[in-house]
């Protein structure tokens, strides 16, 4: 799995790491969504790192997603900024077209 990103949603996603914590996590919640297939694919900093988690190629951060949450994203996956709001995509589609700042600050979720 690779994951770029603008400049933009760099400098976007570092405001967001005020505790510095290590890993960007990507993260497929499923928070009030019904199921475990239902879900919203977003971001998320954490100091927490699994077993199960795997590395994700990036140039900027050092980002993991659990392995069993890896098949809800592309292989290849792209964050830029829209209208001020980090948005995630993939070559094919739009995975979250507004990934809110608090989400990003959220937290741990491994």
């Amino acid at each position: 799995m690779e994951f770029t990103m603008t400049s933009e949603a760099k400098t976007k996603l570092q405001s967001l790491n005020p505790e510095n914590k290590r890993y960007l996590r990507l993260f497929y919640d499923t928070e009030g969504c019904g199921c475990g297939v239902n879900g919203v694919p977003t971001l998320r900093w954490t100091e927490v790192r699994t077993e199960w988690d795997q590395e994700v190629k990036n140039d900027e951060f050092d980002v993991i997603v659990h392995k069993q949450q890896a098949v809800f994203f592309a292989r290849q996956l792209r964050l830029a900024v829209v209208n001020g709001a980090l948005r995630l995509s993939s070559p094919n589609e739009i995975l979250n077209p507004v990934i809110s700042g608090a989400e990003v600050m959220k937290g741990d979720s491994a």
